[in-house]
């Protein structure tokens, strides 16, 4: 095998080599270079071809799995799915970055996704429901990488609304990919004036209860649950805003 030298880059944050890596990435699915169904290079592959660290092929792999692009299938690899569309609603997840904004995408979440619960406690197969509890474990297996637990955490969420059995709540939630999910703009513990491991513990409390009421099929339940989850996030973070506002004299 021949050796390959990757030419040496401008050092730049992780974030944006990973949004880059998306790009590159993005683009290849449009052009058809890959298609519908083709495995994408392993993650060593990527590093080799794109220079980058495992965390940066990671971090492009959940974002590109959160915008419906990708699945990945565990032992096996990471597959496409479809081509992104060029055209449409759009929320730069990238325009997400102060607390005032992450408040603003969770007022919405908070909209959609109590009724997606609730539908999909009607609705969900068994084999959705596995999936949310597959979700669940890698979130809880995971906690520690927040990468990690920030990609197990959106599939959680993105499995439920898909679960409703209307596809224009998994659409946007796909659409808004994990950068909804605050931890990936946010120290939220530290906000949160709480440790790690405690702040945690209460997201898993909260995901549990949210699962367990679409298990056995309890609507009203399932819209509690997702409720009280998605305002406690609010809630935390509408306190650490008011804190940072007084902080600043704003």
């Amino acid at each position: 095998m021949t050796e390959q030298h990757v030419q040496p880059r401008t050092r730049r944050k992780p974030r944006s080599l990973a949004q880059e890596l998306v790009t590159v990435l993005t683009e290849r699915i449009r052009n058809g270079q890959l298609k519908r169904g083709d495995k994408l290079p392993t993650e060593s592959q990527i590093m080799l071809e794109e220079g980058v660290s495992r965390t940066v092929v990671r971090e492009a792999i959940s974002r590109l799995q959160a915008a419906g692009q990708v699945e990945t299938r565990h032992g096996i690899g990471t597959f496409v799915l479809d081509a992104p569309s060029a055209t449409g609603f759009r929320i730069d997840p990238a325009t997400v970055v102060t607390l005032r904004e992450v408040l603003a995408v969770l007022e919405l979440r908070i909209a959609l996704e109590i009724e997606a619960a609730g539908l999909a406690a009607q609705r969900r197969s068994d084999a959705q429901l596995q999936g949310m509890r597959t979700a669940l474990d890698e979130l809880n297996e995971g906690a520690a990488q927040a990468c990690d637990a920030v990609s197990a955490d959106f599939q959680f969420h993105l499995r439920i609304a898909q679960a409703s059995g209307n596809h224009y709540f998994a659409d946007i939630l796909a659409h808004l990919g994990t950068s909804i999910i605050p931890r990936t703009r946010l120290n939220s513990a530290r906000l949160a004036h709480d440790d790690q491991a405690h702040y945690l513990s209460r997201l898993s409390h909260e995901h549990e209860a949210i699962y367990e009421a679409i298990a056995r099929s309890d609507s009203e339940g399932a819209k509690l649950a997702m409720r009280l989850h998605l305002s406690n996030s609010r809630e935390r973070l509408r306190q650490a805003h008011a804190a940072a506002e007084e902080q600043h004299g704003g």
